[in-house]
């Protein structure tokens, strides 16, 4: 009967890690359970270079919301990126995005430069005034094989 007992017991504390586990992995993977806690904007970027999906999406240096979806339009010939935004959140229609890099080699991300007018954007809207980021690589290529002389 002592042997029942024993088993029961680490049956139940094998149980409670295994749920403490998986809420750890839903929670660290920042899956949400709520959908609607959220609503899509779309944004056409000429160059989306090093950025991934998942990546942040910030404005004023705090971030509200990631990067859902790359891909590229086929009419347009020009990455299209969708952002999943907070709802506390309002962009409003003039509001400007950018990709911006962490530090001088760090990951990409979205930047959001608030706009003055007082029509939000809402789920499925599309954001106009976007900006690529800065390509450093054809920078450099640029600048070391031009040649430039009398």
């Amino acid at each position: 009967m002592k042997k029942k007992n024993i088993e029961l017991y680490v049956g139940i504390f094998v149980l409670i890690g295994c749920i403490c586990t998986a809420c750890l992995i839903l929670v660290i993977g920042k899956f949400s359970l709520f959908p609607g806690d959220q609503y899509a904007i779309h944004g056409y970027f000429s160059s989306a270079s090093g950025l991934k999906t998942g990546a942040r999406v910030e404005m004023a240096g705090v971030e509200i919301g990631s990067v859902a979806h790359i891909d590229i339009d086929k009419e347009r010939y020009v990455a299209r990126v969708v952002l999943n935004i907070n709802n506390d959140i309002e962009i409003s229609e003039d509001s400007i995005a950018s990709v911006k890099t962490s530090g001088i080699i760090g990951e990409k991300y979205i930047a959001i430069l608030p706009g003055g007018a007082d029509i939000p954007l809402e789920n499925g809207d599309e954001i106009y005034n976007t900006e690529s980021s800065l390509d450093i690589e054809s920078l450099i290529r640029k600048f070391i094989f031009t040649k430039e002389g009398p």
